[in-house]
């Protein structure tokens, strides 16, 4: 149905729209209280004059729409579709498992504490996500030396005769030894939740009253205990600064921006006390106002986030936007949100606070990357220097090879451009045609495929028939480099023969003593340990080591699961396959529940038990 035909058919009712574009990429999602009147304005005179909207609608080709019952719904779908395919138009949060999150799993009998990338809907509470990888460990390390949760990864602790040395020390009740009944173990996980929610004040009196009632009960070992905890506890209180005066829970955002990029930042404020921040930095901005972009971050990041305070403070907001998010977030929340955009007073002052910070980060963050790269361009023109190169190399590809005693043979190539990693364009591969740990012929195998493939792409982007975005191998490197020495480097030298790019330099560093061997040279390259160029080298070299041995990882231990499964009453071949496909491995399993394992097509629950039951024991 031609574009003009379905414009007609739209419907006046709320819902979302996606336009696609020649490829059938969704480029833009969109919400609308009217479908029919929105969608239209963007084929109008006045969207043409929007720079935005024009770039868009130039790539547009296609549009699709879903109907809801409600603008809330809208908003939903809107927010998870833009999570889902993170259109090039659309502002988006990166992906959730970019993201540490705090796990407290609440489901289990005696809940652990742990760092997660995955949140999925078990019983449990998570907190974040969090930026900073490092805070969110700090946290952690403050929770352990407060709270003495046991850290086991078993869902169930283990029986024990003996305690483990973390109870010695203090750091943990010891269920497993049955030492502490479930309520009492309970109370423990209470005072985590609260502090991770920032209510230290209700922590301090329930720790307060817990010591004087077990002093008043005799058991002095037990208040000394936590009149430590509670000391701890008001150590953290004490850093935290007080920011306004009635004690309410409110997060508070604001943004800075530079030509095309900005930082937005959100504090949390939790009894009148600032607790802590987080920065994103979102990219495409150039050509939105500032409403837009904090509209667009706060529908991203509350969509994710555990906690939602009674009132949220920004310094701009759509104004069309203010009614629907409210709703949105109160239904979230379970009781009455809040968004204001205060122009004067403390809470002007408090948002103008957060802008600022986030302007000391977007130019802390400009300086840090063009100070990268002006190292990397050092080291790149270095490296050109010693390797005898034209010019200094942007791409460099780098080729490893991993296996154990030959089985699950496999290769990774990794790409750094200008000096910088670029894990998008990185690849990995099977190797299919060589039995046994023969790293001589895997390479060969590896640089084969990929320079046959590349040489296939170019002619069928020459010829038309395929576009360079849907190409994977037809970029060739400026460098190639092998991980290994002689003989890995005259296997690379030997394909590239074969293959028709005998004029793509290429080298081996080899690991013992980082020496950098070239074709035609009879003695290597050594370069200070200090030299920039070698560093990079390093850094290329340790990548691809690193991503090839997660890939024979990853199918090892499907392999491994794959024989696991095997012994599960219950479990054949059909099974096996769909459980391998939905979990992926061993660690994924076993934090699944019966519900989630039932859920797997083919199964049933009293399977889903039997796994269940097997993996915990």
């Amino acid at each position: 149905m031609r574009v003009r035909e379905k414009l007609g058919k739209l419907p006046e009712k709320p819902g979302v729209y996606l336009f696609r574009d020649g490829e059938g990429q969704i480029i833009y999602v969109g919400k609308a209280v009217s479908l029919k009147n929105r969608v239209r304005s963007y084929f109008g005179a006045p969207a043409a004059r929007d720079p935005k909207v024009k770039a868009m609608m130039g790539r547009a080709r296609d549009f699709e729409y879903i109907s809801t019952d409600s603008e809330v719904e809208a908003l939903i779908l809107e927010a998870n579709l833009i999570k889902e395919h993170r259109p090039r138009y659309n502002i988006c949060l990166k992906d959730d498992k970019s993201y540490p999150y705090l796990k407290v799993t609440l489901g289990e009998k005696f809940p652990r504490v742990f760092i997660t990338r995955r949140v999925v809907k078990d019983g449990s509470r998570y907190f974040g996500p969090y930026t900073q990888v490092g805070a969110v460990h700090e946290t952690m390390r403050l929770l352990k030396r407060m709270f003495p949760l046991r850290t086991c990864k078993q869902k169930s602790p283990l029986p024990r005769s003996r305690p483990c040395l973390n109870q010695h020390i203090k750091r943990c009740l010891g269920p497993c030894c049955g030492l502490v009944t479930p309520e009492e173990y309970r109370k423990v996980v209470d005072g985590v939740l609260l502090f991770l929610e920032g209510k230290q004040e209700e922590l301090v009196k329930a720790l307060r009253a817990r010591m004087e009632s077990a002093a008043e009960n005799l058991e002095f070992e037990r208040a000394a205990e936590l009149r430590d905890q509670l000391q701890a506890v008001e150590k953290v209180i004490e850093r935290q600064k007080v920011v306004y005066a009635d004690r309410e829970d409110r997060d508070v955002v604001a943004m800075a921006r530079g030509e095309d990029e900005c930082c937005v930042m959100i504090f949390f404020v939790r009894g009148g006390k600032l607790i802590g921040r987080e920065r994103f930095m979102l990219d495409g901005t150039g050509m939105m106002d500032r409403g837009e972009v904090i509209t667009a971050f706060i529908k991203q990041y509350y969509l994710r986030a555990e906690f939602i305070p009674r009132e949220i403070l920004v310094e701009e907001i759509t104004p069309a936007e203010t009614e629907v998010l409210e709703h949105w977030l109160t239904g979230k929340r379970g009781a009455r949100v809040y968004i204001a955009r205060p122009l004067r007073g403390e809470k002007k002052q408090l948002v103008d606070l957060v802008g600022r910070n986030a302007l000391l980060i977007l130019e802390e963050v400009k300086s840090d990357r063009a100070a990268r790269k002006e190292d990397a361009q050092k080291a790149l023109e270095e490296l050109a220097g010693a390797l005898g190169l034209e010019a200094p190399p942007g791409r460099l590809e780098c080729f490893d090879i991993s296996n154990t005693q030959g089985v699950e043979s496999v290769a990774s190539m990794v790409v750094f451009e200008e000096g910088k990693p670029t894990p998008q364009q990185y690849r990995r591969f099977k190797i299919k045609t060589v039995a046994g740990p023969d790293d001589f012929a895997s390479m060969r195998e590896v640089l084969g495929r990929r320079l046959s493939r590349g040489r296939e792409e170019r002619e069928l982007i020459n010829t038309g028939q395929m576009s360079g975005k849907k190409a994977k191998f037809h970029r060739l490197p400026d460098l190639l480099v092998v991980d290994g020495g002689k003989g890995q480097l005259s296997s690379a030298v030997a394909v590239l023969q074969e293959q028709g790019f005998a004029n793509i330099p290429v080298c081996g560093l080899a690991k013992e003593e980082e020496l950098i061997f070239l074709p035609g040279r009879p003695e290597p390259v050594r370069l200070s340990p200090e030299s920039p160029a070698l560093k990079l080298m390093q850094r290329l070299r340790d990548e691809a080591h690193r991503f090839a041995i997660t890939y024979h990882r990853q199918l090892r231990g499907k392999r491994n699961l794959k024989s696991m499964l095997e012994e599960i009453e219950g479990i054949g071949p059909v099974r096996r396959r769909e459980l391998l496909l939905r979990f992926g491995t061993i660690e994924k399993i076993k934090e699944a529940t019966p519900e989630e394992l039932a859920a797997v097509p083919g199964m049933n629950s009293r399977t889903a038990q039997a796994v269940f039951d097997f993996f915990s024991e």
